[in-house]
């Protein structure tokens, strides 16, 4: 680092080694790094994970064969169909920044019972069952991608616990935003994942796979599926930093929930993707978002940290400004609440504790919206349907 430079200037991303957690000595050093990483960067490479490299493998392979599927078929599982927001989405449904996202994906969750009842919230309807491809025109998929999501969801929660050691905080300081378990359980929160495709760009055109934005949750696990670079991290000066594919890896990187309850020490960063080059194949990712408990009310949980740990964020230096502005709506409400206005996008000003704040919210699905959330939707587009979603 440059003399003048602040941790925050990052012009890499840190990797961590999951296997210095067999030995003391081992797990010390992965300590301090994560705490680094945490703080200063908002996103690392996880390398050695405990997730079995050859279900990495076999999914990466399962990938292409996805988006072959007959248009027909991808058409039938629509997201529009779910009111849990699960299912296919074409290129170009959605816009980041004003631009079009050149992106195709299926959106998943792990396994759960949508528990609505009428007169619960609206946000509880958020969970539920996923929406899958016939088993007979892509064979083993869905079997293997359960068994991949179980392995990352099983890292998620050991995750969370070492997120508490580099804080020097108790191991269940984070149980109050998982349901109140010790330690997150599989069943408990449901989490959401994407299989995505970012096309070659047209010669000429725009090259947004998906424009800057920040991740809600607490981390996200990304398995980069081909070996096309794009993800670019946004460091506190403004500067894109590269964050290219790394076999046997997973990018780990902070969301707005994490950031929100440690005050603004872990880190939540910039980051977008970049569309292959004209000529090229595509690239492919497939992200894993660790969702916390629907009632959770950020603001009213305060973690205590030691002075010293406090210190880290001073010694950071002051955040510049970035392009990403999502997520802004975290301490409002309740987590799920978040989530749904977060799929549901718009424009909206709130008023809080006698604060009016103005927030600028995504236009992701109005579509799923209409459909499943007739009385939200009427209340953000009196007008009726916009004419394009806005996935930030």
């Amino acid at each position: 680092m440059a003399q003048n430079e602040k941790p925050g200037d990052f012009s890499s991303i840190p990797i961590l080694d999951w296997s210095l957690l067999s030995s003391p000595e081992g797990k010390s050093k992965f300590i301090g790094e994560l705490q680094h990483a945490l703080v200063n960067v908002g996103f690392l490479y996880l390398s050695n994970p405990p997730v079995a490299r050859e279900v990495m493998d076999k999914l990466i392979e399962y990938t292409p064969r996805l988006f072959d599927l007959p248009q027909e078929e991808k058409e039938s599982i629509r997201m529009t169909n779910s009111p849990h927001f699960f299912g296919y989405t074409g290129v170009g449904a959605e816009i980041t920044k004003g631009k079009t996202d050149q992106r195709e994906q299926f959106d998943f969750g792990t396994p759960y019972e949508c528990k609505w009842k009428p007169g619960d919230p609206d946000y509880i309807k958020l969970w539920g069952p996923s929406q899958w491809p016939k088993e007979e025109l892509i064979p083993g998929f869905k079997d293997l991608y359960l068994h991949y999501l179980a392995q990352v969801e099983q890292l998620s929660n050991e995750f969370t616990g070492l997120l508490a050691e580099a804080f020097e905080l108790p191991e269940d300081a984070f149980a109050p935003f998982f349901s109140g378990s010790t330690k997150p359980k599989p069943g408990v929160v449901q989490h959401r994942t994407k299989i995505i495709k970012y096309p070659a760009r047209k010669e000429g055109g725009s090259d947004q796979g998906v424009g800057p934005h920040f991740d809600g949750g607490f981390l996200t696990f990304l398995l980069q599926a081909s070996d096309h670079p794009g993800l670019q991290v946004q460091n506190m000066t403004g500067e894109w930093i590269d964050a290219p594919p790394i076999p046997g890896t997973f990018v780990v990187n902070i969301g707005k929930a994490l950031e929100n309850v440690t005050q603004g020490l872990a880190r939540a960063t910039s980051h977008r993707v970049l569309s292959p080059p004209p000529g090229s194949t595509p690239r492919y990712s497939i992200p894993f978002f660790q969702f916390i408990s629907q009632e959770v009310l950020l603001s009213d949980f305060k973690l205590e940290f030691k002075p010293e740990i406090l210190k880290l964020k001073e010694s950071r230096g002051p955040l510049g400004a970035v392009d990403s502005v999502n997520y802004a709506e975290y301490g409002l409400y309740p987590a799920g609440h978040v989530t749904l206005i977060g799929r549901v996008r718009y424009h909206a000003s709130c008023q809080r504790s006698g604060v009016r704040l103005t927030m600028e919210i995504r236009r992701s699905h109005p579509d799923v919206g209409e459909r499943h959330y007739p009385e939200l939707f009427k209340q953000l587009f009196p007008n009726g349907m916009p004419a394009q979603g806005s996935a930030y």
